[in-house]
């Protein structure tokens, strides 16, 4: 069951929350969409498959679309909560200029994105839909299509499909992701996970890195920030139990990790997505 709660409306775009209480392996049927949109998850993961080929959405990886693609989703391991931003054809056309130029159709979230994305939904609430929302929105579709773009800056995107060829590494990807979203035990470290899946750890790393574009301990910290972003927003007060609780070794390692994901200290970032000032704490 999936249900939709309008956020915002703005000159060319609209935000939902977009939830969905499904709980199934197979594959739903064929739905077609008629907007361009961009899709980011907020919790929870699922299988979506376009043009033949399945992937893994997750917090740490959006989704573009276009009008008349064909989508079916899975949702093995239950529900999930996304933004999906919709766009007229002449927004989308002004963010993505005018020449012909392809885009990826997965997009990796990194946690300077992730971030972006909650102040979004900040602004969303605020109900200035023409300055402040607009801006955000721009802000953050701006980096996504950027990373999104496989041509020369100013080339326009239409969504390209998945090459055929990478099929294989991107189901290898997809399983060391999803073993690390679930926090299995062999995930704690290359080699064990590796064993998992029954792929050396260097064809594993090898394959990780050129898939994401950015390394498995990198990816696993991105992980581990999003959900310490998740917590601060939420106003955890202890960094130390929120080190143990997300797998670090103390909170001086907490505090490392996030500095160099995001260049703030969690103190500050718990200050940021609270939304008060230096003089308020």
């Amino acid at each position: 069951m999936r249900s939709n709660r309008r956020l915002g409306t703005g000159p060319g775009f609209t935000v939902d929350t977009v939830t969905c209480a499904d709980d199934h392996r197979g594959w739903s049927r064929i739905e077609v969409n008629d907007d361009y949109r961009l899709v980011l998850v907020r919790s929870g993961r699922f299988g979506r498959m376009t043009d033949g080929v399945d992937g893994l959405v997750d917090p740490t990886m959006a989704y573009l679309g276009v009008p008349g693609e064909e989508e079916r989703f899975a949702h093995p391991a239950g529900g999930d909560v996304c933004t999906a931003l919709s766009l007229t054809p002449a927004l989308w056309r002004s963010l993505t200029g005018e020449r012909p130029g392809r885009l990826r159709p997965t997009v990796y979230v990194d946690a300077g994105v992730e971030l972006a994305h909650r102040a979004f939904l900040r602004a969303a609430k605020g109900g200035d839909a023409g300055f402040a929302l607009s801006e955000s929105l721009l802000g953050l579709l701006g980096t996504v299509l950027r990373r999104a773009s496989h041509t020369d800056e100013g080339s326009a995107p239409q969504v390209m499909s998945v090459p055929r060829s990478s099929e294989v590494r991107g189901r290898l990807v997809s399983a060391a992701r999803e073993a690390i979203l679930a926090d299995h035990p062999a995930a704690e470290g290359l080699i064990s996970l590796a064993q998992l899946l029954c792929a050396s750890p260097y064809r594993l790393s090898r394959a990780f890195t050129r898939e994401m574009g950015v390394s498995l301990t990198h990816y696993r910290n991105r992980v581990r920030v999003g959900r310490a972003l998740e917590r601060l927003e939420g106003g955890v007060t202890s960094l130390a139990e929120l080190a143990v609780e997300l797998g670090f070794a103390d909170q001086a390692h907490l505090t490392r990790t996030v500095r160099s994901h995001l260049g703030h200290t969690p103190t500050a970032l718990r200050r940021l997505l609270s939304g008060r000032s230096a003089d308020e704490r």
